[in-house]
């Protein structure tokens, strides 16, 4: 276990660095240097000439990759030229919305997910099947701006319910009361996750019910709810665990969208604003981010399916 947890430690390390490399150069490639945003669009090729010189830019991408990291290392995100802040600070001060954000509707759509899949695959082939499955995959694959934006139009505008636009308190406890403004942007991101989570709850519920220990603990007269609850539901999560660990950086990828759509002062909209205006050292932070999510998510669960299935070994 220990050696498995340190090879796969390793391998995250290589795979944020490849990430780190690629979004580097690509973002270099673009976009060389914040001299024009710092001087003004009017500088003299001189003035900026020597303002990269001063500031390390003239240098080779290689040697300005290699002095990022270092800075990285020591826990230094960069600086935002754009808004005149380190890119830590914006960081720090938007962090704690977006993982509000993320975690109650990644939540929420585990606890809705789980017996509704369930519900399908004892109930398939029938009515009520047949109807959520519509509805799944009616969502999944609606975008989530459009989703989104039509909650805004029935339940903001049409029906004046809720809030169309998100809390825009800078304090997450005042965000995570305004159950007012927040719902719609909850409901967006949760409603998108819903509808994948539960394609595969159903279809790992079908197959556990056709396993022969199932048919054994019917043949033995025990209650339909037993089975269900103590054979099935157990055996059949074991996938979403996986799914769950895939399913935190799309989050990340979803929550740009939504904060955008809902105004939500989040890392996804820095983001958004950031690539608008070519604030690289926002994007490059912001990326690498998506990358340990990924990274990391992938190993919680690796591990969270050996402790939920003892019959699972890391060697």
């Amino acid at each position: 276990m220990v050696s498995y947890l340190i090879r796969r430690v390793i391998t995250c390390l290589i795979v944020v660095i490849g990430v780190s490399i690629a979004i580097f150069f690509m973002l270099h490639t673009i976009y060389p240097s914040p001299a024009i945003d710092v001087l003004g669009p009017k500088s003299s090729p001189q003035a900026i000439a020597a303002w990269n010189k001063a500031n390390g830019f003239d240098r080779p991408w290689i040697a300005q990759y290699l002095s990022y990291m270092n800075r990285l290392v020591h826990g230094n995100l960069g600086y935002s030229y754009k808004v005149n802040q380190s890119v830590a600070a914006l960081f720090g001060e938007r962090w704690a919305r977006s993982l509000y954000l993320s975690g109650i509707s990644l939540v929420l759509a585990v606890i809705i997910a789980l017996p509704v899949g369930i519900f399908q695959a004892v109930k398939r082939n029938t009515i009520g099947d047949n109807i959520v499955t519509s509805l799944a995959f009616t969502t999944y694959a609606m975008p989530v701006f459009f989703l989104g934006l039509l909650l805004i139009q029935v339940f903001a505008l049409s029906f004046p319910i809720f809030s169309y636009e998100a809390s825009q308190s800078t304090n997450v406890f005042v965000v995570m009361a305004d159950w007012h403004a927040m719902t719609l942007p909850i409901a967006t991101l949760t409603g998108v996750s819903v509808a994948a989570f539960t394609r595969y709850m159903r279809s790992t519920s079908i197959d556990t019910l056709a396993q022969d220990y199932i048919k054994a603990a019917r043949a033995k007269g025990l209650p339909e709810k037993l089975v269900l609850w103590r054979h099935l539901v157990r055996n059949a999560s074991l996938p979403m665990v996986t799914l769950i660990g895939l399913s935190i950086p799309i989050l990340l990828a979803g929550n740009l969208i939504t904060e955008q759509v809902f105004n939500y002062q989040g890392l996804g909209l820095l983001f958004f604003n950031s690539l608008g205006n070519v604030d690289y050292n926002v994007l490059l932070a912001y990326t690498l981010i998506g990358a340990l999510l990924t990274v990391f998510g992938n190993l919680i669960a690796d591990i969270s399916l050996t402790v939920a299935d003892p019959r699972i070994r890391l060697a």
